[in-house]
């Protein structure tokens, strides 16, 4: 699969690198460890964990077909994690809980200028997840309203990441709303119940809201929203390049899968979500970019330059130049890059 130069340079000394490690990742038996040693079954380690996520639909299609355990045979014991959002995946990452978890361009850029040892190693979608959402009879009619209102929110995820920015468009201080801590589907019960004037949304649950309880979007930006980046822990990387390219191949045959078969992507989607087929349909359909080129390279530099900025005026980030060096460091293309979706079994 080729790739564009300009991601190739952007990421030449993180390819170098791991290169000589995953030159040979084809499939079972071709697999070394770290010390050149072939390991059991031809596996460099004999567990993997990943996570499936109702904001990453490939991860679900992935999970459903069983394609990881396939083909990874009764050698690697795969587990699979549920991530309720980007904080969450970043904590497990962090924690060493998840080789591989699904977050937010933005979250993963703050994690990395925090000190996670993460790489992105995939792009999976281009969303138009996040929103700011009001209760079917609230007063508020735009942002502009949003002043002393108090607003639910999750840290650390692109919804937060949203009402940031949102505020900022709209010359509203942080200091000027309560933001309300609360995950993904506790904001949406908050919202409906009245617990919170407004939420920083994030689809499906969003969509669900305004179907079901009448909630109304009242600022929708899609340039406020990141990519959804896929990433892996460093350490894992290093002693796992084979596993890593597997689950790499993996998505991308996800991603061809989603584009072959809609209707039975939208219907996974909406079982694991717990949603209306119609609203699985429209977040997928209507919100969602699944066809977009998986290495991550300047587009997405280019929206994470506009954030990282944000992070350290809020102070979710000390110095400018911790942005600057995740920035520089944070992107891997060495698996996106020797993806082979034939390789995968059904």
């Amino acid at each position: 699969m080729s790739r564009r130069s300009l991601v190739s340079v952007l990421t030449a000394g993180a390819v170098a690198l791991t290169l000589g490690l995953s030159g040979c990742v084809a499939g079972e038996g071709s697999a070394l460890s770290p010390d050149g040693t072939e390991t059991a079954g031809g596996w460099s380690s004999d567990q993997l964990s990943v996570d499936f996520a109702t904001y990453n639909p490939l991860s679900l299609i992935i999970k459903e077909k069983g394609w990881l355990e396939a083909t990874l045979g009764d050698d690697v014991e795969v587990t699979w994690l549920q991530s309720s959002g980007s904080a969450a995946a970043n904590d497990a990452l962090r924690a060493g809980a998840l080789d591989v978890g699904s977050t937010a361009g933005s979250a993963a850029l703050l994690a990395r200028a925090n000190g996670s040892p993460i790489k992105t190693v995939d792009v999976y979608s281009q969303p138009n997840w996040s929103a700011i959402v009001v209760a079917a009879d609230s007063p508020i009619q735009s942002a502009e309203d949003l002043r002393g209102k108090n607003i639910g929110a999750n840290a650390g995820t692109d919804p937060y990441f949203f009402l940031l920015q949102t505020l900022a468009e709209f010359n509203i201080g942080l200091d000027e709303v309560t933001v309300t801590q609360l995950q993904h589907a506790d904001g949406k019960t908050a919202l409906e119940s009245g617990a919170v004037d407004a939420w920083a949304g994030l689809d499906p649950l969003m969509s669900a809201s305004v179907v079901n309880a009448g909630s109304r979007i009242v600022y929708d930006n899609p340039d406020f929203n990141s990519y959804g980046f896929l990433n892996a822990t460093e350490s894992f990387l290093e002693k796992s390049p084979d596993l890593a390219q597997v689950v790499i191949d993996a998505y991308e045959k996800a991603r061809q899968w989603a584009a072959e078969n809609p209707d039975d992507a939208a219907a996974i989607f909406a079982d694991v979500a717990g949603i209306d087929l119609p609203i699985a349909n429209s977040v997928l359909l209507d919100r969602t970019n699944l066809a977009i080129d998986p290495a991550p390279g300047q587009k997405q530099l280019d929206v994470l330059g506009v954030i990282g900025p944000i992070f350290v005026d809020s102070g979710a980030v000390a110095e400018q130049s911790q942005i600057d060096d995740a920035l520089a460091s944070l992107f891997d293309t060495t698996y996106v890059d020797g993806a082979d979706p034939s390789r995968v079994t059904e």
